[in-house]
């Protein structure tokens, strides 16, 4: 029980820190922003031109499938690591587990999310 203290003070910190982070945030916002500070402004320059630049769609789908394995090898590494303790059940568990992200990936390019027009 006692290595379960620390990971619920760490649990609560995680919880409380967001907010505390944010009240000197709140106190010291400006409060009557001049015409000057809510004028677009990029890497110093004054833009020139429309500033709402609307980005092709493709550029979310492939950063979303990127996700998709990136997060597959998150979980898969460490069942690689003890896969020798973890048996028949774990073996068929990440078959299940690859196979849901296999669907995935078909259904994605099925609906031609992967390609680029």
């Amino acid at each position: 029980m006692d290595g379960y203290i620390g990971i619920g003070v760490f649990f609560v910190i995680t919880l409380i820190f967001p907010f505390l982070a944010l009240i000197p945030a709140r106190l010291l916002q400006p409060r009557q922003p001049t015409p000057e500070k809510l004028i677009p402004y990029e890497c110093g320059v004054d833009t020139i031109g429309k500033n709402n630049v609307q980005f092709h769609i493709g550029y979310f789908m492939y950063a979303l499938v990127f996700l998709l394995f990136d997060i597959e090898t998150v979980f898969l590494y460490p069942w690689a690591v003890k896969y020798g303790e973890l048996g028949l059940f774990a073996l068929v568990e990440m078959f299940v587990f690859v196979g849901i992200l296999a669907v995935g990936l078909w259904y994605a390019w099925k609906k031609g999310a992967l390609t680029w027009k």
